[in-house]
């Protein structure tokens, strides 16, 4: 579904990525792991036209799309939820999963997008409590819950996500981790940045390690899992 090949993308004069290539097959959830500043959010924003590519390319669906803008990416099929949730805080929450919705309106789907909205206010029960909140008022859980779900409103055959889990309580990250797993079982492909790495690698079925720019590792979740500079990095040095 995505190839990412050779990819080289720059911050001014940092060398933000260097040669990273990957891949994710549809109905995969495939993790990206690696310290602060690795390069993590900077593939996902190449990947979304956020970030531009200096050399190499992305493919998805077979086409080339590393020269398209961030509106043709999401019209392909490709759809981020972002680090930090960045939701239209002044509109309510039925407003923000209606900007989800914005390149599909033109198409006259009222209908789907009505199915849509349903959809996600079943998986999100506490957003239908509150669908009239607005979006700047959430909690951070529950932030990150209309971000996916506005994600989710534009119909994404692959979802970047970026670091879902941060700062949220215990609990309400076992309840995200549920939800990308309905995804996954929904027909939607995943591509997760997480910093839990034990959890994120549970629920994957391949993964990738990023260091300074570079993939040094990837294989299967279960042999990244065993790996013992993960471990050491990772997962703790006691780790089971």
């Amino acid at each position: 579904m995505l190839t990412v090949n050779r990819l080289n993308a720059f911050y001014g004069g940092i060398h933000a990525l260097k040669d990273v290539s990957l891949r994710v097959a549809k109905g995969e959830i495939v993790a990206l792991i690696g310290a602060n500043g690795a390069g993590k959010s900077t593939l996902l924003n190449c990947v979304s036209a956020v970030v531009p590519i200096k050399t190499g390319s992305i493919t998805f669906n077979g086409s080339e799309i590393s020269r398209l803008t961030p509106e043709r990416v999401v019209g392909v099929g490709i759809v981020q939820v972002p680090e930090g949730r960045m939701l239209f805080n002044p509109l309510t929450i039925l407003e923000n999963l209606e900007m989800g919705a914005y390149l599909r309106f033109s198409k006259g789907n009222k209908k789907e997008i009505e199915r849509d909205l349903h959809y996600v206010l079943e998986l999100f029960p506490i957003l239908r409590e509150r669908k009239f909140q607005k979006g700047g008022t959430l909690s951070g859980g529950e932030q990150q819950m209309l971000s996916m779900g506005r994600a989710i409103m534009a119909q994404p055959q692959l979802m970047l996500l970026d670091e879902p889990s941060l700062g949220l309580a215990p609990l309400i990250v076992g309840e995200l981790f549920d939800v990308i797993q309905k995804l996954r079982g929904n027909g939607t492909t995943i591509l997760l940045v997480e910093q839990n790495v034990k959890k994120t690698l549970k629920i994957s079925d391949r993964a990738y390690v990023i260091e300074t720019g570079r993939i040094f590792l990837e294989g299967t979740a279960k042999v990244v899992m065993e790996d013992e500079t993960v471990k050491k990095a990772y997962l703790g040095k006691n780790y089971k």
